[in-house]
């Protein structure tokens, strides 16, 4: 026969594993949200965190990259969703890593990039060199959070009077070709990054 202290313990007993079971079920617990890093990304809409959780990609969160910081949140139906990228920094503008050769101008914005939550990115301020410049020359590159899926193509001076087509490559690398006509070989020479001052990332 179980005595009073024993149908106590049991109870207890009971009383702590349908809490801890509770705690991992979804249907019990209810909705939840934590942080996670992005391990993979998948072509279907998903990223895969690096504890394993397969989540759907709001449309919020465009252009995701292994690394990231981002939320993940749980239904009560056990589904996951992530919901986007975690803030660095103060939200606004982030300096360019310049070529060698090329300085910012201190009368116009530093050489920027910002990200904007439509999917798409900015640049702005204006960089320069002196002496001859190559058609591909890169004046600059991004980070892969700012780096788009497609091309980005516009049309700047490089020199006064002379024109050319500054790309965003889906490689990171900003570059300045297809000159019209072609530079001289001396002289101030500039990347105007604020002529493209928003751009599609996916």
């Amino acid at each position: 026969m179980t005595s009073p202290r024993g149908h106590r313990d049991l109870a207890w007993a009971l009383k702590q594993q349908a809490r801890r079971v509770g705690e991992r079920t979804p249907t019990v617990r209810g909705s939840d949200w934590r942080q996670a890093v992005v391990q993979t990304v998948g072509t279907d809409g998903t990223v895969t965190t690096t504890d394993g959780i397969v989540a759907r990609r709001l449309q919020s969160y465009p252009g995701p990259v292994v690394g990231d910081v981002i939320i993940v949140t749980i239904s009560s139906s056990g589904n996951w969703l992530a919901a986007g990228r975690l803030a660095t920094g103060d939200g606004g503008w982030t300096p360019l890593t310049l070529a060698a050769g090329w300085t910012a101008i201190a009368s116009y914005n530093t050489p920027s990039y910002r990200l904007y939550p439509d999917g798409t990115a900015g640049l702005c301020g204006i960089g320069t060199m002196s002496g001859a410049i190559a058609a591909g020359v890169t004046v600059a590159t991004l980070p892969a959070e700012a780096t788009p899926l497609k091309n980005s193509r516009v049309t700047v001076s490089v020199a006064p009077g002379y024109f050319g087509v500054m790309t965003v490559t889906s490689g990171g690398a900003i570059t300045l070709t297809d000159y019209n006509p072609t530079p001289l070989a001396t002289g101030t020479k500039y990347a105007q990054f604020d002529a493209l001052s928003r751009y599609r990332l996916v």
